[in-house]
């Protein structure tokens, strides 16, 4: 008996450090800044692009959030929807090359959109709208660098895109660009009657959070079979 006590106790531990373990991996996947949808289609026009921010400070507020856009490849006709709280700025720059359309020739885009004047506190995200004409058809993703200044001057910088299928330490937001007919939907921040207040990051819907859940009931679920399969195996017979 007392062997068998001091075998659930470390099985337990173990239990216990794998689920603080998958806990983890989520709340750090959870925390990138995000771009909603993950995809449209090519050329895609009159849609809405969603920057999902969360604040992973625990004793610091997020108060600026800036968005650059690409010029190589831009995003027509840029609007940005009021966010209570905050206050957008939007800057242009000449394109390299101009962008024929059917409604003639383009020659500057929005390459970054300024949010300040808002605050994003411990636990909560905030979900940034920018509405767009036309996306381009020239590439297969967007990446759209981020930088992500806190209350106390501490500056995230959210800039390094995808390579080799890795993700890495400090994402920038990526939107994949598909071949017609996959277009994703428009996000549900975009629909009608959201107040435009800062949310609890305990009430999204984030992808990865999910997968993190998910992965520590199965991770748990497993090793307490295991550990009663220990335990069974180890208990001495009786006679019948």
């Amino acid at each position: 008996m007392p062997a068998n006590r001091t075998l659930m106790r470390r099985t337990g531990a173990v239990v216990a450090l794998g689920a603080a373990g998958v806990l983890a991996a989520a709340g750090v996947a959870s925390a990138h800044v995000t771009v909603h949808p993950e995809s449209y289609a090519k050329g895609a026009t009159d849609g809405v692009l969603t920057f999902r921010v969360p604040n992973e400070e625990d004793g610091a507020s997020t108060s600026k959030v800036q968005v650059f856009l690409p010029t190589d490849h831009p995003v027509l006709g840029v609007l940005v929807r009021p966010r209570d709280g905050w206050t957008p700025k939007v800057t242009t720059t000449k394109l390299k090359t101009p962008v024929k359309t059917d409604d003639g020739t383009i020659t500057e885009a929005v390459s970054q959109i300024t949010w300040t004047g808002g605050k994003i506190g411990a636990g909560e995200y905030e979900d940034f709208d920018v509405a767009f004409g036309e996306l381009p058809d020239s590439t297969s993703q967007l990446t759209f660098k981020t930088l992500q200044t806190y209350s106390d001057g501490k500056v995230v910088r959210w800039i390094e895109a995808p390579s080799g299928g890795e993700e890495a330490d400090d994402p920038a937001p990526t939107l994949k660009l598909t071949e017609g007919g996959e277009e994703a939907a428009a996000p549900a921040a975009a629909k009608s009657g959201d107040t435009g207040g800062p949310k609890a990051a305990d009430g999204t819907d984030d992808t990865a959070r999910e997968l993190g859940i998910g992965g520590l009931v199965v991770g748990v679920l497993g090793l307490a079979a295991a550990a009663f399969a220990i335990v069974r195996g180890r208990s001495p017979k009786t006679d019948a």
